[in-house]
């Protein structure tokens, strides 16, 4: 038995991609991606989803309303698909300390910076890398880590640094980082949190 990886999404999924292709390499050898859940119905991760075989749902939260609604909805899809593992790949929501309590260690983020570094709520997408430049490092990267109740707080898996370059913008910073970063360390990181969930379930 594999690890069922629920793969949670909200716009245009470079780091679904990522494990899609690293699945389709052999490299995810102890995790199936058993699902692909997106909050935003226009999200293009749920054509790169479909293209690449794999299931489909969309949990969305409607304006106004609880929090606790939707995470319910998104409890129930997760357990009809009996899903193991959660991986967040640009999922723009926080989730609930009680939501997360329900997946101890089997919900994993990738973030574009090194952790504690340019994190935490309001840290996403363009912003982290602006406020990088802003502060005027020298070495940024990314880091993948598990989730708990504080934003980008969860104990750290694994980081890969990348080197800002003088004529770096936003968005040049953007793409490094996920193609010398995100790309590779979020699949090492889903293998490496699969395979002990799996070992876990087999024993």
């Amino acid at each position: 038995m594999k690890t069922r990886i629920a793969v949670l999404v909200s716009g245009g999924g470079t780091n679904l991609q990522a494990l899609i292709d690293a699945r389709d390499r052999g490299e995810l050898p102890h995790g199936e991606l058993a699902l692909v859940v997106s909050n935003n119905a226009d999200a293009f991760a749920i054509e790169r989803a479909r293209k690449a075989g794999i299931p489909v749902a969309l949990c969305l939260r409607e304006k106004g309303a609880p929090r606790a609604d939707f995470e319910a909805r998104l409890l129930d899809i997760l357990s009809e698909n009996r899903i193991d593992m959660i991986v967040l790949a640009g999922f723009m929501a926080i989730l609930s300390s009680d939501f997360v309590a329900r997946y101890p260690e089997r919900i994993i983020n990738i973030h574009p910076s090194l952790i504690p570094s340019f994190c935490g709520e309001g840290f996403y997408g363009l912003r982290v890398h602006q406020a990088a430049l802003d502060y005027g490092v020298k070495v940024t990267g990314a880091t993948v880590h598990y989730v708990n109740e504080i934003p980008d707080g969860g104990r750290i898996i694994a980081q890969k640094a990348v080197d800002i370059q003088p004529d770096d913008t936003p968005e040049t910073l953007q793409r490094r980082v996920m193609e010398q970063a995100e790309w590779i360390l979020l699949p090492r990181a889903t293998e490496e949190v699969a395979r002990k969930i799996n070992s876990d379930l087999s024993s």
